[in-house]
């Protein structure tokens, strides 16, 4: 229908620019004298040179979209540049470029509009930047480029669209920060920390061989005796715990914040020595296991950089499913943009199971925690769940385990 309306435009133009060609001689044949004449001759010039607007091929241009970054972040600046190349050195009175920006990117503010209008005349290269000031978060796609332009006097106008699409992922923010543990536990965890292990030597668990850098005092004389080799005692050893991170993509509420803050732990786990794992459950079902390393943080950031709060269960429901697939010995992280009764009853019941649990409530900066949410905040705390409140842009330096 678009395209059947942008047809009968154009066919009404040139019917209109026709009519004014016919009148303009026709008055001048039957009305004669030097003033009609006069009107016909000095329109004449601006109906052939819309003539050969009307001709003038616009596939003679070649379109060049260049971006100032490979990768963002949210909040980074855009910077466009389009580049129109052509043969025909027609003499173009004005020619309004536009990038077809998606409805993600409609509302950044553009301190050098996307679409702009250029007195080229007889250039053959035409260029010009457009800038997004602090774009979102997520996969944008720029599809296309349009191009207008027509005579002196609007009768005749041309546009031409060239689908050029560009896919481009802004990543989440993240501060750096430190994770510290608040006490030691034994026996939890596959993965040592980045710092020196200590063994505790009043729990003995077994005998093996000697090694190269075990102490004296570790010989165990007896088993060397019984053995004729020396044997030295095996101690329980303290680890640092694996994390795992359940994000609330239930709600949109504040969930901005919460994407950004689960990539900004997610770094300080791995920093620390940690392994660390991602529960995400939306319209897709991401379970990221645990592990460590630089490709752990580049899996699960490429993740937070296209999530969306899309999931159609509760927070509750998720929780539910998804925590028993881990051992109860880790520490368990939910991040979430609004505490709800659900959630809350669900925390309540695995805080009897001795789970070592920890609640990160993420606000946009300037909200605050309504009525209900600081009742399920007192509710938790009884419970000895440690809650933290984090706003969007007031991050702390410093993030403790669960004690």
């Amino acid at each position: 229908m678009k395209q059947f309306f942008q047809k009968a435009k154009k066919v009404s133009k040139l019917i209109s620019f026709l009519f004014l060609v016919i009148i303009t001689f026709v008055y001048a044949m039957f009305q004669g004298g030097f003033v009609s004449w006069f009107l016909f001759f000095s329109f004449l010039p601006f109906a052939l040179f819309s003539l050969m607007v009307l001709l003038y091929p616009l596939g003679d241009f070649k379109v060049e979209r260049t971006l100032n970054q490979e990768k963002y972040k949210a909040g980074d600046r855009l910077i466009g540049t389009i580049t129109l190349k052509r043969n025909i050195p027609f003499p173009l009175t004005y020619l309004l470029v536009e990038e077809v920006l998606p409805s993600n990117l409609l509302f950044s503010q553009q301190t050098k509009q996307a679409k702009r209008i250029i007195f080229p005349w007889f250039k053959n290269t035409i260029t010009f930047q457009y800038a997004l000031d602090r774009i979102p978060r997520g996969e944008h796609t720029l599809s296309a480029i349009r191009f207008k332009t027509g005579d002196f006097l609007g009768l005749m106008e041309k546009e031409r669209l060239i689908e050029m699409k560009r896919k481009f992922l802004v990543y989440p923010h993240y501060s750096e920060m430190v994770y510290k543990q608040n006490e030691n536990k034994f026996d939890q965890g596959s993965t040592s920390s980045n710092m020196r292990l200590i063994r505790d030597t009043s729990m003995t668990v077994g005998v093996r061989e000697y090694q190269p850098g075990d102490r004296f005092s570790w010989i165990d004389w007896k088993a060397t005796a019984r053995r004729n080799d020396i044997m030295t005692k095996e101690f329980e050893q303290q680890q640092s715990h694996d994390v795992v991170l359940l994000l609330d993509r239930s709600q949109a509420s504040s969930f901005e914040a919460a994407v950004s803050y689960t990539a900004t732990l997610t770094k300080a786990v791995l920093k620390y020595g940690s392994q660390i794992g991602l529960v995400s459950v939306g319209e897709d079902h991401s379970v990221f296991p645990l592990r460590s390393g630089e490709e752990q943080f580049s899996q699960i950031y490429y993740h937070l950089a296209k999530v969306q709060p899309n999931s159609k269960r509760s927070f509750a429901k998720v929780i539910e499913m998804e925590i028993g697939k881990f051992q109860p010995t880790v520490t368990f992280l939910f991040l979430t943009g609004k505490l709800t009764k659900e959630t809350v009853e669900s925390l309540e019941k695995l805080s009897h199971r001795h789970i070592h649990l920890q609640v990160v409530i993420t606000k946009d900066e300037g909200a605050r925690l309504s009525r209900e949410e600081h009742s399920y905040l007192d509710l938790l705390k009884r419970r000895n769940i440690q809650v933290k409140i984090i706003h969007a842009g007031h991050s702390t330096e410093t993030i403790s385990e669960v004690s």
